[in-house]
């Protein structure tokens, strides 16, 4: 845990960005695998970790801000829970790290809302995502499920909050992003003809753990990276294939690393494989150099998009002017999502929120509709101490290959010939964390290897 000075500041600041109400912070359960007492691992809600930092299941609180006070409610150990666990922190212990004083025991959480509420007095809450969650909080309010309504203003001051990094937290990120940066050097070590994709993400995941480290997401380790979210991990490399790692740790205090690399499962690129990451490499450089303060990562993504056009167009794979190509949309036949994201306590930071709130403003909201930006998570003006991934990637999935030429989509700027050349390609992403300064932007990590050369001849040391 941070300070108890700490989270009593962000409790103030957020009391101050509310007018009026009980601000309700539900934390999580432990969800049973296959039976109550065997439980997935737990992971506390991120929300709640920002603001009282305790990880602990079936814990709540309240921050009163007509009363000026804030309670705990959950409970101490039982004598069974001691036999069998063992004597531990007590939560009154865990409290005042927290800094705070009052502690009731978890059923009187109904009890107190119900005479907030009977009151007349507004209990604000966010949108929950556990199913456990969502039915307490209809029994807790008296309402359906279907008619649970979570607090804009609450949402908005907590993504106002959250959005802008503090220095403590900065050292959480870059933690999780130097091993982050080791997992990855492991896998290219490890990897080579004959080995099981299995055994790389095993490899990864035993080097977090080893650094008190559990993983930020399920980590994709493809020889298919034209699969965006490939969790299938029984093939075996061979000499030619590309390999694409997206992993990352999360630290134990839940700040969450996020890096890709893609690189050759033999000693070198083959030369179409090196023709098209460095187009990959080329938006990666020029998206890098755009952030900063002010600049909207809509047009990073957009000019992002425009550059692997024109790398395209150089290989013969799309054609025409590579400005009105991405006005129509047409590199989403390679390039289907968004360039990154915000990245904090969670990797895909406060989505739980709303990508709205998150990423988008009420003057220029998300779209929704159009394939590719209905899938950029950010599109607003950056501001110095947010933190965010920039990620381009080309991806060739044959299945959308052939519905876009049977429809001729886009044929003034596709060459669908090309194109069916290298529908069995696969895909290419490179991927970094990034802090915004008030100067511009710094690379989060001791830094990862990502050219050419520099892969090969790494990978050189170990193939040999």
């Amino acid at each position: 845990m941070f300070s108890a000075a700490t989270y009593q500041e962000r409790r103030t600041v957020l009391q101050t960005n509310v007018e009026n109400g009980i601000l309700l912070f539900l934390g999580n359960i432990e969800n049973p695998v296959n039976f109550e007492h065997n439980p997935y691992y737990f992971r506390q809600d991120s929300t709640y970790l920002y603001y009282f930092g305790i990880q602990e299941p079936r814990i709540a609180a309240v921050v009163d801000i007509d009363e000026d006070k804030t309670i705990i409610f959950g409970d101490e150990l039982s004598i069974d829970d001691i036999v069998w666990m063992g004597r531990q922190e007590t939560l009154k212990e865990k409290s005042l790290k927290s800094g705070v004083q009052e502690i009731l025991p978890y059923t009187e959480l109904s009890s107190y809302l119900a005479k907030a509420l009977a009151s007349g007095r507004k209990v604000h809450y966010l949108p929950p995502y556990q199913s456990a969650n969502k039915i307490l909080l209809s029994d807790l309010l008296g309402i359906t499920i279907s008619a649970l309504q979570p607090s804009v203003e609450m949402i908005k001051a907590v993504v106002k909050q959250r959005s802008v990094k503090e220095t403590r937290e900065i050292v959480q990120i870059e933690e999780a992003v130097t091993v982050s940066n080791e997992m990855h050097l492991l896998a290219m070590r490890l990897a080579r003809p004959g080995v099981k994709e299995y055994e790389i993400a095993n490899a990864i995941q035993y080097l977090a753990a080893n650094k008190e480290c559990h993983m930020s997401y399920p980590p994709i380790v493809t020889v298919n990276g034209g699969i965006l979210h490939n969790h299938y991990r029984l093939n075996t490399m061979k000499d030619g294939d590309l390999f694409l790692n997206d992993s990352g740790a999360e630290t134990a205090m839940g700040y969450a690393g996020d890096l890709t690399r893609t690189f050759p499962v033999g000693k070198a690129f083959t030369t179409k494989q090196k023709e098209m990451y460095e187009v990959v490499l080329n938006a990666f450089n020029n998206a890098q150099s755009l952030l900063k303060p002010g600049v909207r990562f809509k047009d990073i993504h957009l000019k992002a998009a425009q550059n692997l056009v024109e790398g395209l167009i150089e290989l013969g794979l799309m054609k025409g002017n590579a400005e009105e190509a991405v006005k129509k949309h047409a590199h989403t036949l390679f390039f289907q999502c968004g360039l990154g994201h915000m990245m904090g306590l969670d990797v895909h930071d406060m989505e739980d929120l709303g990508e709205q709130y998150i990423g988008y403003t009420e003057e220029e909201p998300k779209d929704t509709q159009t394939f590719g930006l209905k899938s950029l998570r950010l599109g607003k003006e950056l501001e110095s101490g947010f933190v965010v991934t920039v990620e381009p990637g080309i991806y060739m999935i044959p299945d959308l290959i052939d519905m876009w030429q049977a429809e001729s989509r886009n044929a003034d700027f596709i060459n669908y010939d090309k194109v069916n050349e290298y529908r069995n390609f696969g895909g290419i992403r490179v991927e970094d964390d990034f802090l915004i300064t008030d100067e511009g932007y710094r690379l989060l990590g001791n830094g990862l290897i990502k050219t050419v050369e520099e892969i090969e001849n790494y990978r050189a040391e170990y193939l040999a």
